[in-house]
């Protein structure tokens, strides 16, 4: 049985952080949906390579805790990438993190982006911030992206409806959908031959 690499990168500063809360959950949803798969889960908290980032982007050499960071998320079949807002963007600590790895490592990889904010009027991160960041290095996002603002951990409610369960339950289903259909750890040296196909599964791709 092929084994299937989920690289969850989390940016929250406290611990505990909501940031985290919201990561793990949508690994959870994504594990659930990847059933009978053999899925290896592993989470980055960026807060512990603070340091080690400010040094490579100012040496140019990352040390060996960073580097394992760097190649797990290019090695992955399927990233989940949760930042908090800081001035209605993605972190400072997320973005230079995103910075040390090659705009051609992650071609074709599916990535679900979600972030954590204090009031909804920050969720349009997702779409000015998050999505084209990852379309510039030529990720395939999926179609849904959370947002969890403070409200809306008290909103239980029906899986299926637009509550924070009901959008980390689709976002995994989504995710979980695009690792099933892609050859485990294709990374940019292999090329674009397979980009026709899992571009028109992501088009194809429906979420009841």
């Amino acid at each position: 049985m092929t084994t299937r690499k989920l690289v969850v990168v989390t940016a929250g500063l406290s611990r505990p952080s909501s940031t985290r809360l919201l990561a793990d959950r949508l690994a959870a949803a994504t594990m659930e949906q990847l059933q009978g798969a053999e899925v290896d889960v592993h989470v980055i908290e960026v807060r512990d390579l603070a340091a080690a980032i400010a040094n490579h982007l100012v040496t140019g050499f990352p040390g060996p805790a960073l580097r394992e960071a760097l190649d797990a998320v290019t090695g992955a079949d399927g990233l989940i990438a949760v930042t908090p807002v800081f001035t209605a963007s993605y972190s400072g600590l997320f973005k230079s993190f995103f910075d040390l790895i090659d705009n051609t490592a992650l071609v074709g990889k599916p990535v679900l982006v979600a972030a954590t904010g204090g009031t909804a009027r920050h969720s349009l991160v997702l779409e000015h911030a998050l999505r084209p960041l990852f379309a510039y290095l030529r990720a395939v996002v999926v179609p849904t992206a959370v947002y969890a603002a403070s409200e809306d951990w008290g909103s239980d409610g029906d899986p299926h409806t637009e509550h924070l369960p009901g959008r980390i339950a689709r976002a995994g289903q989504e995710l979980a959908a695009l690792m099933a259909g892609r050859p485990a750890a294709v990374t940019a040296k292999d090329g674009y031959e397979d980009m026709v196909p899992f571009a028109q599964q992501l088009a194809d791709l429906r979420v009841d």
